[in-house]
């Protein structure tokens, strides 16, 4: 029996749904379960084929859990080595090398500097730094956000030099990212699952959280939906994540990624809607039940994406 496990936290209709739908498909040799940890012992194999991690990004060792579980053969999703690798910044410069149109984007120093360090411990960096030439290029209103994390924390919309310097003093020790405001018509928020399955979703984040996810929008143009259907897949086989969100902000016809570091993302009913909800639960399942019927024992079946696989090639 291969077992599909689901790793989670707070979050209380997607997982139970997701369970309940791939056992409902009754297909010999595979059952789905809650994940159970009653010890963690070095080298040894979780039991399960397969298991959707929806929490590990608040709990570090669920983390390490998953490293280990990978390392002996489970497909994890996602890949919990390269959702420990990976963060914002990143992801916007990839865009710009696989044509994915982004908004012009800087990533800044902390504010206070990291424990343990002084003044000597970044002496590489210019000081001051280009502020001119990091706001000409960026322009004003803009975003400032952590180039890590997610959930809408510690997000600022800034309208000036002034406005950026206070928001900035409020920062700490977080590595901040300034970014180009995308003034849009349409915004949309996709699913990607196994960088096959796209659920292209309406949506205008300026709304309170419950009410962003547009029912019965507008009528769109296909070629629009057809690019925003293309961009999800680069963006996602380029990653490498088999389950992820995707935004866009589309300006004068074109759509511009906005957030797309979404391994965890919201699949809960009651923001979500019911329809979408249907769908991510179905289209979890069978990716889950395909993965398990692919695992093979013993080997490496994670998803690597096409960024990392290209590079190691060239490395060899």
């Amino acid at each position: 029996m291969k077992k599909i496990g689901i790793l989670f936290g707070q979050e209380d209709t997607f997982p139970w749904a997701f369970i309940d739908r791939v056992n409902a498909k009754n297909v010999p040799g595979i059952t789905a379960e809650p994940v159970k940890i009653d010890q963690l012992r070095q080298g040894e194999p979780s039991g399960y084929a397969v298991i959707i991690d929806r929490i590990s990004q608040d709990i570090e060792f669920y983390r390490g859990y998953l490293k280990n579980a990978a390392l002996n053969g489970t497909a994890v999703i996602n890949n919990p080595f390269w959702w420990s690798a990976d963060e914002k910044f990143f992801n916007n410069c990839l865009a710009t090398k696989i044509g994915v149109a982004v908004p012009k984007t800087v990533l800044l120093p902390s504010k206070e500097r990291p424990n343990d360090t002084n003044e000597r411990s970044m002496r590489n960096l210019a000081y001051p730094l280009d502020w001119e030439g990091i706001f000409e290029y960026v322009g004003f209103p803009a975003f400032f956000k952590p180039f890590s994390g997610g959930g809408w924390k510690n997000v600022y919309r800034v309208t000036s030099p002034e406005d950026f310097f206070e928001k900035y003093a409020e920062t700490g020790q977080l590595v901040m990212m300034l970014q180009e405001e995308v003034v849009f018509k349409e915004y949309f928020r996709c699913y990607s699952i196994d960088c096959r399955d796209v659920r292209i979703m309406q949506y205008d984040p300026r709304q309170p959280h419950h009410a962003r996810y547009v029912r019965n929008g507008p009528a769109l143009e296909q070629a629009l939906l057809d690019r925003v259907h293309e961009d999800v897949l680069k963006l996602n086989r380029a990653l490498g994540y088999d389950f992820n969100t995707v935004e866009f902000a589309v300006r004068d016809g074109v759509p511009y990624a906005i957030d797309f570091c979404n391994p965890a993302p919201d699949a809960d009913v009651h923001s979500i809607g019911e329809d979408n909800f249907a769908w991510i639960v179905e289209a979890a399942a069978s990716m889950a039940i395909r993965k398990a019927q692919a695992h093979v024992e013993g080997r490496n079946n994670l998803t690597w994406g096409e960024f990392v696989r290209t590079y190691a090639a060239e490395v060899r």
